[in-house]
């Protein structure tokens, strides 16, 4: 993966443990909690704020794209591979000079919003949170290129785990504090404060060291030909088709046509978009097939808005295809036919966790009250996925990338099991803390996993690119399928009721307390009974599912495991004998 000259492996004396002591980590902390900070802020705590005010419902759906931009930071993730920031580069390095920026810019916007006013200037309001949003993710391309790139495999377990910590501290930090300081004081004031704790991102970069000298990979250009006046117009032209690119891979990320409206309303038929709109709103299978059409209609258009034209040899063309085809060649000629496998991995290894969509109705339905919900998977849930997180972090140093890898592909398919198990006891809390424990502990475990793989699959010079499309592909699939996760629900539901092999689930809620199930049997139309084998089935989907990403890890591991031993001998062999 890298190079980077990095301390001596931790002592097994601590089991893999000193690794976190050390300056890397804790800098890593601080970064992942200005990394979860604007998040947060730009959607989920502002509508509260836009509400308040009495901003429609409607107006304040439009402010969902401004965290649209997080899905789609692999786009423009090549400019920080190969951008230097005058002055602030030679000071700070290439990818700490990034992160400052953003942050400056970040603080700013935060800034800039707390001094609005929604009823006023609802548009400032608007454009400050699309500014934020959009240098938040450029952020996260910085600081999760610094991340892979400051240390070796044995600690990206370590720097997942800190940068998953500060990110889940962030959100609690964004998602109640700003609410509890409007409460007793006003929005203004509260969004000022959360400006002012994006400092602890500035401490951060400042504390990060300085990872080794980046080289920006060449893009040979010398032999083609300058045309100053048509480079121009063929720049606007790639990039052009790559904004649009962009907005129809996100209208099928988010199944709302809400982006693309913005864009080109003014130039489609009001009855076009409101087509379009039903089309992916669709509640049945056409719907994520409608989605797909999109994402794979976008990605189309971004290859060819990249791509050399073919018998038009130009500059515009050589810089694009080196900035967005040179990192997939290096991955695809550094793995060679592992290279599918590996990706496939990447987008299923998760799935199991992505499609449990439906908890809080699940929770609901079992006859927990808001409270009870909040606080154990809020509260409780929170620690549990921390450990987990520090778990995860632990077992990389300890027994290395690709065993944790293995390991973890296990944890969110077996534990979904635990929630059919819950399905069965209906309204009893202690079971409830249970089961979301040993869910958020094998979440927790699963994604220091993945993150940690994914980061040993970079290489230097590509680092921000070949990360930024890795984490926007492995929720990909699960973004398509959770929508059908109420479906399977209801329908497995009702075929139990008529009887025939689901109906046997049914013997299982018979000695349910009287609150469970009933009152979300009498919205869905079947009997208690019947909900809850519909649960149970679903959660038994949800592990079958997972089953996918256990057998590809056992495929990968033991021959990513050879290649990377392959590649060592080679490099070995390639090393003056003298050195």
């Amino acid at each position: 993966m890298t190079d980077t000259k990095t301390p001596a492996a931790p002592s097994r004396r601590f089991g893999g443990l000193a690794v976190y002591g050390e300056r890397r980590p804790m800098a890593m902390l601080l970064l992942g909690f200005a990394a979860g900070l604007p998040n947060l802020l730009i959607y989920d705590t502002l509508s509260a704020w836009l509400r308040d005010a009495g901003v429609t419902l409607e107006m304040i759906g439009f402010f969902a794209l401004a965290t649209l931009t997080y899905a789609l930071k692999f786009v423009w993730a090549p400019l920080l591979d190969r951008t230097n920031i005058p002055g602030l580069t030679r000071w700070l390095g290439h990818r700490r000079s990034w992160m400052l920026a953003t942050q400056v810019v970040i603080i700013a916007g935060l800034w800039l919003i707390s001094g609005s006013n929604p009823q006023t200037s609802l548009g400032a309001v608007a454009a400050f949170a699309v500014m934020v949003g959009f240098f938040g993710a450029t952020q996260d391309i910085a600081i999760d290129a610094w991340r892979i790139e400051a240390v070796d495999d044995s600690r990206q377990g370590a720097m997942a785990a800190a940068y998953q910590l500060g990110y889940r501290v962030a959100q609690i930090v964004a998602g109640f504090v700003p609410l509890a300081l409007a409460q007793f004081y006003n929005w203004n004031l509260s969004y000022a404060i959360m400006a002012a704790l994006m400092g602890v991102g500035v401490m951060g970069v400042l504390l990060a060291p300085r990872e080794k000298q980046h080289v920006v990979r060449a893009i040979p250009v010398s032999d083609i030909p300058s045309r100053p006046v048509a480079e121009k117009i063929e720049w606007v032209l790639r990039i052009g088709l790559i904004f649009v690119a962009a907005v129809l891979i996100g209208t099928g990320l988010t199944d709302k046509i809400d982006a693309f409206a913005w864009a080109f309303g003014a130039v489609l038929p009001e009855a076009a978009l409101g087509a379009l709109s039903a089309g992916l709103a669709e509640s049945g299978g056409g719907g994520v097939l409608i989605q797909f059409a999109w994402i794979v209609l976008g990605f189309g258009l971004l290859f060819f808005a990249c791509a050399p034209v073919p018998g038009w040899r130009s500059r515009p063309g050589a810089y694009l295809a080196g900035s967005f085809g040179a990192p997939l060649k290096d991955f695809f000629v550094r793995f060679g036919k592992l290279a599918g496998p590996i990706l496939a991995l990447i987008c299923l290894y998760r799935l199991a966790d992505f499609v449990l969509n439906i908890m809080n109705p699940f929770y609901i339905d079992l006859g927990f009250s808001l409270i009870e919900i909040g606080e154990v998977r809020k509260l409780f849930g929170v620690v549990a996925m921390s450990l987990g997180v520090f778990i995860g972090g632990w077992s990389v140093a300890r027994f290395g990338l690709i065993r944790t890898m293995v390991v973890g592909a296990f944890m969110s398919p077996v534990s979904n099991l635990v929630f059919a198990w819950l399905a069965t006891q209906g309204h009893d809390l202690t079971a409830l803390f249970v089961s979301i424990g040993v869910d958020n502990l094998a979440t927790g475990y699963a994604g220091t996993a993945l993150i940690a793989y994914m980061s040993s699959l970079t290489s230097i010079g590509f680092t921000a690119t070949q990360y930024a499309l890795f984490s926007s592909l492995y929720a990909l699939p699960g973004k398509l399928i959770a929508s059908q996760s109420g479906k399977i629900v209801e329908a497995s539901a009702r075929a139990a009721d008529a009887g025939g092999p689901l109906g046997a689930l049914k013997g299982l809620f018979h000695a349910l307390p009287p609150e469970s199930l009933v009152a979300g049997a009498a919205k869905s139309g079947v009997s208690p009974a019947g909900l809850g084998a519909g649960y149970v089935t679903f959660f038994l989907y949800s592990t079958v599912i997972g089953v996918f990403a256990i057998v590809l890890a056992f495929y990968v591991a033991p021959r990513h495991a050879r290649l990377i031993a392959e590649q060592k001998k080679a490099a070995s062999q390639d090393e003056p004998s003298g050195a």
